[in-house]
């Protein structure tokens, strides 16, 4: 239809093009309508004289106006009409900002302040607040009658197909704005307006047809940014930067926090039918602060205590009749468990579930790792102090350096923590980590190095999972710029990546092993006190692998004995019964002797490597047999198989199973 229209339009000799020329319609004006859609009043203003359109406006062009909307209401909101309405959330302890706002809207010449702040600070809040002002009287007389327009940069763009027509919007709504005078535009997100509609070779963009209105002062423009953008994107056009008046907008304090809360308070709890009380609001925000690390108040407090009203409506639903309209109570414990889904972390509460696994928690660990009582003792104490409230705020749940020889249990003993727990274990073999380049690796690479984006493996995975047991195994071999790493890490519990993100060790069990003084107690002593000569021989060890501020910032330095033969014992029972557990499950019964599973301890075990032969020494001597057994031979469809020692030799006795 459009081109039939157009075509008509070229015939000379048809009534429909000679109607169209006299109404005064010019072609480009046709073919604009066709493809954009351009509003009728605009085509009218451009097509007639300026006293002409005047006079037209007045008779009635302005109703067509209320039907259509124009310019300016198909790419902007008006936020001074919203907050007539009413439907702007209330701003609250945001004065001071407010009233910067109004002074630099009130200069004579560059009249445009830019908020610059951390996401979820509140900064489109703050024009939002103006615009209440300016809606109910309390400005300065030179901005009463104001209006305030956000710019909807996506419906600027959308539809743009050829070029020169985004360039084309937004000058019509630059001078739509300067013919309104007591206009004021509000751009979210400014930094979107550089680079926005330019080609390729060009440098024509949305921000170089801003300029020029800026310039003169008549058009007033409030923007809004991280300091992110406005370092990497903004502050670069100088152009622009220099006619926008930085106003920082910092994160609100926990108090001022509360009383945002609680002048949004009445919104919530009518959309919820819920309420909060103020002890609620309070826990809220400090709860909030504590754990949720990565964003900022008062954001991330209202995500909560909307969070909170929905579990709580969607719970009292399910328990209660439809048509009940009881408002339900928000617990502090509610906000608890909001919170510790948010930041992946335990309740603050202690369950009573979690009481009696930390109760039996000792004695669990015990049963896994054996001979090792006074390092489980020192563990689980820190584990409970930190789950009872008494651990400093700021600093990990615990920092353990475990020392002693190796194939004693230190590693062991993190891998069962976690398991018992039930968080995750993140261990890092520092044999890895031997050079001093690799240290960026745990951190991330610095800038115009490979790998920038992608982060450090350290820091990304506490991000992930900030409940967890970080395991630095044989932290000894690591390069020295590690402990500089780790110092900040024991000290305030955070680490900071590449990109300036910053990791929560506030719930993480810190547990470094190393093998340092092994030599030393395997060599074999002359005389008695052969315990102490081991401790100290590790002690001396261990000052002379770390620095002295490393191991300062140690909770505890947590010795690893050599086993006894009877640890030694129990080592090869466990292996043992996990192999029987395994063979049971193809209908295999194990029985083995007491003097078969001496002989193993016997033979598996060396002061010097401890019980690391153990495992080798059972697959070798026991589970090898079982294989072509199991698989083709006359336990393939179950039986009993009895060990016995004779002639230091281990020998079988296998009974298939009895099918009749």
């Amino acid at each position: 239809i459009s081109d039939l229209v157009v075509s008509l339009y070229d015939e000379e000799r048809t009534y429909a093009g000679y109607l169209m020329r006299k109404l005064g319609i010019k072609r480009l004006q046709l073919l604009e309508v066709l493809s954009h859609g351009v509003n009728d009043d605009d085509i009218m203003s451009d097509s007639l004289p300026d006293d002409e359109a005047e006079d037209r406006a007045e008779e009635g062009v302005r109703d067509k106006r209320t039907l259509r909307p124009g310019t300016l209401e198909r790419f902007a909101t008006e936020l001074t009409a919203l907050a007539t309405a009413g439907k702007l959330e209330p701003v609250i302890g945001r004065e001071a900002e407010i009233e910067r706002t109004i002074q630099v809207l009130s200069r004579r010449l560059k009249n445009n302040p830019i908020h610059v702040g951390d996401a979820g600070v509140g900064k489109t809040a703050i024009t939002e607040g103006l615009a209440q002002r300016i809606a109910a009287g309390n400005v300065p007389p030179k901005l009463k009658g104001y209006t305030i327009w956000s710019l909807d940069m996506g419906a600027l763009l959308a539809g743009t197909k050829f070029r020169g027509d985004f360039e084309e919007r937004v000058k019509k709504v630059i001078d739509v704005l300067l013919k309104k005078e007591k206009a004021i535009l509000f751009i979210d997100e400014i930094h979107t307006i550089i680079g926005a509609g330019a080609v390729t070779g060009s440098t024509l963009d949305a921000s170089n047809l801003l300029k020029p209105a800026l310039t003169s002062g008549n058009l007033r423009c409030i923007g809004s940014t991280t300091y992110e953008e406005y370092n990497k994107i903004f502050e670069k056009d100088r152009a622009l930067s220099r006619r926008f008046q930085k106003i920082d907008i910092v994160e609100p304090t926990i108090q001022e926090t509360v009383e945002i809360l609680k002048g949004l308070r009445p919104k919530y709890e009518k959309y919820h039918n819920v309420r909060y009380s103020d002890e609620t609001l309070e826990i809220t925000v400090k709860l909030a602060a504590q754990f949720i690390t990565e964003r900022k108040l008062p954001d991330k407090a209202i995500d909560v205590i909307d969070e909170a009203g929905a579990m709580a409506r969607i719970r009292a639903d399910k328990e209660k009749d439809e048509t009940d309209t009881t408002m339900v109570d928000i617990s502090p414990h509610d906000i608890e468990v909001v919170i510790a889904k948010i930041a992946r972390i335990p309740e603050r509460t202690v369950s009573s579930s979690e009481k009696d696994k930390l109760a039996t928690l000792e004695d669990s660990l015990k049963e896994e790792v054996f001979g090792q009582d006074q390092a489980i003792e020192a563990v689980v104490k820190a584990v409970k102090r930190s789950r009872a409230g008494f651990r400093a705020p700021d600093k990990p749940i615990a920092n353990f350096l475990f020392v002693g020889p190796t194939g004693v249990g230190k590693t062991e003993l993190a891998r069962q923590l976690s398991k018992h727990l039930g968080i995750t274990l993140h261990r890092f073999d520092m044999s890895e980590y031997q050079e001093k380049h690799t240290v960026s690796r745990l951190i991330g690479s610095p800038p115009g190095y490979v790998g920038y984006e992608e982060g450090g493996l350290l820091t990304d995975a506490i991000r992930k999972t900030p409940n967890s047991v970080v395991l630095l195994d044989e932290i000894e071999k690591a390069h020295s710029d590690i402990y500089n790493i780790l110092l900040q890490i024991m000290d305030y519990a955070t680490l900071t990546d590449n990109q300036g993100r910053k990791a929560d060790f506030r719930n993480v069990i810190l547990i470094m092993t190393s093998n340092a003084g092994a030599r030393d107690i395997g060599k074999p002593l002359i005389g008695f006190g052969d315990q102490q000569v081991s401790s100290s021989a590790l002690d001396d060890a261990v000052e002379r692998a770390f620095s002295p501020e490393f191991r300062n910032r140690l909770d505890a330095v947590v010795h690893f004995n050599n086993l006894p033969m009877e640890i030694i014992e129990r080592i090869v029972k466990k292996a043992i019964d996990e192999f029987a557990m395994q063979l049971a499950e193809k209908n295999v019964t194990l029985r083995v002797e007491d003097d078969v599973i001496r002989y193993l301890a016997i033979k598996g075990y060396s002061r010097e490597f401890g019980a690391r032969n153990i495992s080798r020494l059972v697959e070798d001597q026991i589970k090898t047999v079982f294989v072509d057994e199991v698989l083709f031979g006359r336990l393939e469809h179950g039986g009993t198989a009895i060990a016995r020692l004779e002639n230091d030799k281990i020998v079988f006795d296998i009974s298939p199973k009895n099918d009749s």
